[in-house]
């Protein structure tokens, strides 16, 4: 019997030990290695001294790390919620098509999934160009005949990149809510009919409740993918007022990478990296919490 259960253990450990090693020389020392900086007055390379929480005091009082911290809460305002709920329109009208048909269309919509970020800001970028740009017809209707640069403008910035980001990410979350909608039971619906329930009706009662896990699943993806905005931002942002328009991502790039303070770009991450675990663990667990009830 104790032969047995060694036997097992032996089993499991070099079933999971490979990976937990890879997992704790790619993240968990890094991540270490990453806290300690943030407690030193270091370059991006090398060492340096030891200043306690002086780092900390310093980006938290640092107005561009507030600009930083609200275009960031702006972005994912912009892009979880309104990504989610089309990605779910489309997946219920796609799952209602048969066939090759059904492929089709759902190929169109996953397509800009798989693309670069290079090739997403290229062509986005000559989509809205303001003087050949083919947006640029329906920004003259708003804007009294004349054109508008949607990247140049800071109150537009925002609202242009989160609608090219939902274009470009939501393939994968239609995808996701396209099987939940699968594991649910034709009879269901039909029985819902027998008793003459609307489809408005049926979507309340049925549909929502059943594809919730789903639902939570997309949104902390979302949640999470969105604080790490980055790409975007800054592609669209090259010759523009980057400082108006930064966020979290891009202010700890141009304190590492621009003003080679890698202390205090560690100290930024470590805020960002608290912030993600905190909001995306609340966020999960009162989700599951309103599934379950």
């Amino acid at each position: 019997m104790l032969r047995d259960r060694r036997r097992e253990y032996l089993t499991a450990f070099i079933l999971v030990g490979p990976f937990v090693l890879i997992y704790g020389v790619l993240f968990v020392w890094p991540t270490i290695q990453m806290v300690m900086l943030s407690f030193t007055k270091a370059p991006l390379i090398g060492a340096g001294d030891w200043v306690g929480w002086d780092n900390y005091v310093k980006i938290l009082t640092h107005r561009l790390f507030h600009t930083a911290s609200w275009n960031t809460a702006y972005f994912v305002l912009l892009t979880v919620i309104p990504n989610t709920l089309i990605s779910l329109l489309i997946a219920m009208a796609v799952n209602r098509l048969n066939g090759w048909l059904q492929g089709l269309v759902l190929a169109c919509f996953f397509l800009p999934y798989i693309l670069p970020v290079s090739v997403v800001f290229l062509t986005w970028n000559w989509i809205i160009d303001v003087q050949y740009g083919l947006v640029q017809g329906v920004v003259r209707l708003f804007n009294g005949g004349e054109p508008a640069s949607l990247t140049r403008t800071i109150p537009l910035f925002m609202p242009t990149v989160a609608f090219v980001t939902i274009w470009w990410t939501m393939g994968f979350n239609i995808l996701l809510f396209l099987a939940g909608l699968r594991t649910i039971s034709p009879e269901i619906y039909e029985a819902a009919q027998l008793d003459s329930a609307g489809r408005w009706r049926q979507f309340t009662r049925i549909t929502w409740p059943l594809i919730w896990p789903v639902t939570a699943l997309v949104l902390t993806i979302q949640l999470i993918a969105q604080l790490k905005i980055f790409d975007q931002v800054y592609l669209f942002s090259i010759g523009g007022r980057q400082d108006a328009t930064i966020v979290l991502v891009q202010y700890i790039y141009k304190l590492a990478f621009q003003q080679n303070k890698g202390g205090e770009a560690a100290t930024a991450a470590v805020l960002l990296f608290a912030m993600i675990i905190i909001l995306s663990v609340l966020q999960y667990q009162l989700l599951r919490s309103r599934g379950e009830k």
